[in-house]
C-alpha cells in the first residue's frame, strides 16, 4: 500500500455512492446492528432528488393539474392562461433542495453509518479508497460487504457536432434556468416524453424526434398513441422513424440545427438528447477485482455480483430495473441479504419471492410515465408474457366508468390486464389516463401477490372512482 494512505479502517460494510439505494443499503444494515461506511462524490441523495425524479415532476404537476382543471366544468375557464414559469421552475429549486444536500446529510448521519464524501475506488477484494475533495486519502476495509450503488448516468449518441453542441442530458432538462423558445427532444422513452411535456407546458415549442415508430416503446403500444395524441394536442411536433445524423451549433452558441437522416433540418435553441444510460462503474477500481470498467454489474437475486462472495450491486448498475423505487427495494433486499451472510445464517431465503430475492424486480416492477395523461404498468406486458413462454389472454376495456367521467369531461383513457390461463392470476396490468398513477399500487399488490381471479372478484372498487375499471376488466375476463 501507498505509504502516504493512512491506516485502514474496518466497518462491516462499505457503501459506494449515496443515492436513494445506497442510503437504503446502510439504514438496513445499521438497523442490524452491523457498522457501514458511505461514499459520495457527488450530493447525497443522488439522482434522483437533483436531477430526476423530484425535479422533473415538480415540472410536471403544474401542467398535468392544469391539463385536468381545464376539463372541469366551472373551472376549466379559470385555468386558461399560460403557466407562471417563473414560479414553477423556483418551486422546482425547492424540490431540489437549491442542489444543496445538507438535509441529506443530516439523516444519513442520523442512521449510524459514517460519511465519506469523496471519490471511491476498489483497491482489491474488500478494500476501497476515497479520495476527498481537499486531499485528503482514506482506506476503508469491509469485514462482510461492499455494495457497489452508483447508479447510472445520461449517454450522449456519438454523432458528429454533439460533443460542441452544448447538448443537454435529463440532468440540464430538469434543472435549466430559462424556458427555451424551442426545444428538440431526442428519444421517445420516459425521459424525452415527460420532458417534451413539461416544456411543451412551460411555453417551449417543441419538437419530439423518434427513431422507432412509437413512443414509450417498452409499455404496451396502446400507451404511447395516447401519449403521442396528447402531446400533438398540446402543440408539439411528433417525428417517427427519424434518425439524426448530425449537430451543429457554430461556438457553441445560438439556435442549435439538427440534421436529420433524410437531409431535413431542424432549428432549435436547445437539443435534449434522451438516448439512453449508461452505469457509473468506469472509473470505480473494477479492474483491480478482475472486472471491466465501465460494465453493468451482473448480480444474483440477493444482488450479490456473480462470482463474487463479498461484493454487491445494487439499483441502476446491475441494469435489472433502472428506477428510483426499485433501487430501494433492491437495496431492502441486499441488506437483509448481507445481514444474514454476516450473521452466518446457513440457509437464505433466495426462493421466488423469499425474504433475500429481488423477484419484482422481473416480475412486479411498477413505472408510473408523468405525462398527460398518465401511463402506468406493472408486471408483465402481452409481448413479455408472450415471449416467456406463459398461455396468457390480454383483457382490455376503455377507462369509461362513472368516476372516470366525474375526473374530467371527454375522459380518454385505456386498461389492460394480463392473466396467466393456467394459473388464473394476473401477470401484468397497463392504465393510461389522467390519474391513473394512483391507481398503480392496487394492481402491484394483486401480481406481486398472485391473487387469484375469483378472489380479485371480491376486492369490490368503490363507486364512483375510476379504480371500477377492476370491476369492468375482471367481468370482461368472465364473459
Amino acid at each position: 500500500m501507498d505509504s502516504t494512505r493512512p491506516e485502514p479502517v474496518e466497518y462491516d460494510v462499505v457503501v459506494m455512492g449515496a443515492g436513494p439505494t445506497g442510503e437504503n443499503v446502510a439504514d438496513r444494515v445499521r438497523a442490524a446492528g452491523l457498522s457501514a461506511a458511505v461514499v459520495e462524490s457527488e450530493l447525497v441523495g443522488g439522482e434522483c432528488s437533483y436531477w430526476a425524479c423530484m425535479p422533473s415532476k415538480a415540472l410536471l404537476r403544474p401542467a398535468i393539474t392544469r391539463a385536468d382543471a381545464r376539463r372541469v366544468p366551472g373551472l376549466s375557464g379559470a385555468v386558461q392562461g399560460p403557466l407562471d414559469a417563473a414560479a414553477v421552475l423556483a418551486h422546482r429549486d425547492e424540490y431540489a433542495s437549491h442542489w444543496n444536500d445538507d438535509g441529506q446529510v443530516a439523516w444519513l448521519d442520523s442512521t449510524g453509518a459514517r460519511f465519506y464524501r469523496g471519490h471511491a475506488r476498489l483497491h482489491g477484494p474488500r478494500k476501497v479508497v476515497v479520495d476527498s475533495p481537499e486531499g485528503e486519502h482514506h482506506v476503508l476495509v469491509a469485514r462482510h460487504a461492499v455494495a457497489v450503488c452508483t447508479g447510472s448516468r445520461a449517454v450522449l449518441p456519438d454523432l458528429p457536432g454533439v460533443a460542441g453542441a452544448r447538448a443537454w442530458t435529463s440532468r440540464e432538462a430538469t434543472s435549466a434556468r430559462a424556458v427555451p423558445g424551442r426545444l428538440a427532444v431526442v428519444g421517445g422513452g420516459v425521459v424525452g416524453v415527460e420532458m417534451a411535456t413539461a416544456w411543451q407546458a412551460l411555453g417551449s415549442r417543441v419538437t419530439l424526434l423518434v427513431r422507432g415508430d412509437g413512443l414509450l416503446p417498452r409499455m404496451e403500444p396502446f400507451v404511447g398513441e395516447y401519449v403521442a395524441a396528447a402531446l400533438t394536442e398540446a402543440g408539439a411536433d411528433i417525428r417517427l422513424n427519424t434518425d439524426v445524423s448530425a449537430v451543429v451549433r457554430d461556438g457553441g452558441s445560438g439556435p442549435v440545427t439538427l440534421v436529420l437522416a433524410d437531409g431535413d433540418r431542424i432549428e432549435a435553441d436547445e437539443v435534449l438528447f434522451a438516448t439512453g444510460r449508461a452505469p457509473r462503474t468506469d472509473d470505480i477500481g473494477l479492474e483491480t477485482i478482475g472486472l471491466t470498467p465501465g460494465s453493468w454489474l451482473p448480480v444474483d437475486d440477493s444482488c450479490r455480483v456473480d462470482g463474487s462472495d463479498w461484493l454487491y450491486a445494487v439499483g441502476d448498475v446491475n441494469h435489472r430495473a433502472l428506477l428510483t423505487h426499485q433501487g430501494k427495494y433492491q437495496a431492502r433486499i441486499a441488506g437483509a441479504a448481507i445481514v444474514a451472510r454476516a450473521q452466518g445464517v446457513p440457509l437464505l431465503e433466495t426462493d421466488r419471492w423469499g425474504a433475500h430475492s429481488a423477484t419484482a424486480d422481473t416480475a412486479g416492477a411498477p413505472q408510473v410515465v408523468f405525462t398527460d395523461p398518465e401511463a402506468a404498468a406493472v408486471g408483465l406486458s402481452l409481448a413479455e408474457a408472450e415471449s416467456a413462454g406463459h398461455r396468457v389472454r390480454a383483457v382490455d376495456h376503455a377507462i369509461d366508468v362513472a368516476g372516470a367521467g366525474l375526473y374530467a369531461d371527454g375522459y380518454r383513457g385505456h386498461a389492460r390486464m394480463i392473466v396467466d390461463l393456467d394459473r388464473e392470476i394476473v401477470l401484468g396490468v397497463t392504465f393510461v389516463g389522467p390519474g391513473v398513477g394512483e391507481l398503480l399500487h392496487s394492481a402491484t399488490v394483486a401480481v406481486v401477490g398472485e391473487v387469484p381471479i375469483d378472489r380479485l372478484w371480491h376486492a369490490v372498487p368503490p363507486y364512483p372512482t375510476i379504480s371500477e375499471i377492476w370491476l369492468r376488466l375482471l367481468e370482461t375476463y368472465r364473459q
